[in-house]
């Protein structure tokens, strides 16, 4: 069995052996690495998209009717997406429907706009 240096080397990524190396990290733990692992490692946008490829290609069964090289599906190796927190607001024009049936459609407008303004002000401060 190859070591993780060698696969790297194999691959073509071996100037990220010592960074691999430094962060505890080898073949036991490679499939868990996420794309944001990676790019926070120092690794390109080409050499992220060269491991996850070679990941994948070790991971799949051969052409004898091997199994793959971990227990972890590829699905759960390479990211879909990322978790972020997020705070979400509602403000209400009171009394808004029944303005918008007295004014001019450019009046609303109008007052819709200075509202919005105004409540992004006060959002910036705090």
């Amino acid at each position: 069995m190859k070591s993780f240096e060698d696969w790297l080397r194999e691959v073509g990524l071996e100037r990220y052996a010592s960074v691999f190396a430094e962060n505890d990290i080898d073949s036991r733990v490679a499939h868990n690495l996420s794309e944001i692992d990676l790019k926070e490692l120092g690794l390109t946008l080409g050499h992220r998209r060269l491991f996850f490829a070679a990941l994948a290609a070790l991971e799949a069964p051969s052409d004898v009717g091997g199994t793959p090289a971990t227990d972890v599906p590829l699905a759960q190796a390479t990211p879909t997406g990322e978790r972020r927190q997020l705070t979400v607001m509602f403000c209400d024009l009171v009394g808004s429907t029944a303005l918008s049936e007295k004014l001019d459609p450019e009046e609303l407008r109008a007052l819709l706009h200075d509202y919005r303004t105004r409540c992004g002000e006060v959002i910036k401060r705090y």
